[in-house]
């Protein structure tokens, strides 16, 4: 009785699934942009194909956190694109008078991307409030992890509908995790979740849950 062989019939079926694969890099690259003139580090990572989450920090803090707990290479892993940046006059760099308000959309045209995820922590807030309530159609979702100007841009939230995940630390000292209920009030599409057992800057604390929190709500969301 003959056996028939299926094992090579097989090949090209693998070698056809292996060509569709994305080919993920986990080296952490950095360089600098220029906005308005000026030098601005960044760090990033995977498949420059990929939906972008633009990574924005504390006052204690620069890109280099982002690397360190480990966020950018997560990220990269799950296929995406992260890309940390070390804000004006933080870590590398160079000093940016003036053009606050204007500072996240002018940094996207210059690294070439029309939309993005922001995650932004406490200081960031300055930056990225404004870009949000002028720019919504520029972002794909926002997640603010305590950010400060919640209240000064509370009525101008009013009615947007930008896909929103709140996150606090449940023993936050320097914005109270109430005033996470200003984003549930006043946008169509947001939620909050409160990390136990974390304060301000809840990503250090409970980096395993924040990064499961974020990898979700970008699971739910559109991404084109």
């Amino acid at each position: 009785m003959l056996h028939k062989d299926f094992s090579q019939e097989s090949v090209p079926h693998q070698v056809e699934k292996r060509k569709k694969e994305k080919i993920v890099t986990l080296e952490i690259l950095d360089r600098f942009i220029s906005v308005f003139g000026k030098n601005v580090y960044i760090q990033e990572a995977g498949d420059p194909e990929s939906p972008v989450i633009l990574f924005l920090h504390g006052a204690s803090f620069t890109s280099q956190t982002w690397k360190e707990i480990g966020s950018l290479e997560f990220f990269a892993m799950h296929e995406y694109r992260p890309v940390a940046l070390d804000l004006p006059s933080y870590g590398r760099s160079s000093r940016i008078l003036g053009h606050r308000n204007e500072f996240l959309v002018e940094f996207l045209n210059s690294i070439g991307i029309a939309k993005t995820v922001i995650i932004s922590p406490s200081m960031s807030g300055n930056y990225s409030l404004p870009f949000l309530v002028k720019y919504p159609d520029k972002l794909l979702g926002y997640v603010p992890v305590a950010p400060v100007g919640i209240q000064k841009y509370a009525t101008q939230l009013r009615g947007l509908d930008v896909p929103t995940l709140a996150l606090w630390g449940e023993s936050d000292r320097i914005i109270p995790n109430s005033q996470a209920d200003i984003f549930i009030q006043q946008m169509k599409n947001a939620r909050k979740v409160i990390l136990k057992n974390a304060g301000h800057a809840c990503y250090m604390k409970a980096t395993d849950e924040f990064h499961q929190q974020v990898l979700d709500f970008l699971k739910q969301i559109e991404m084109k």
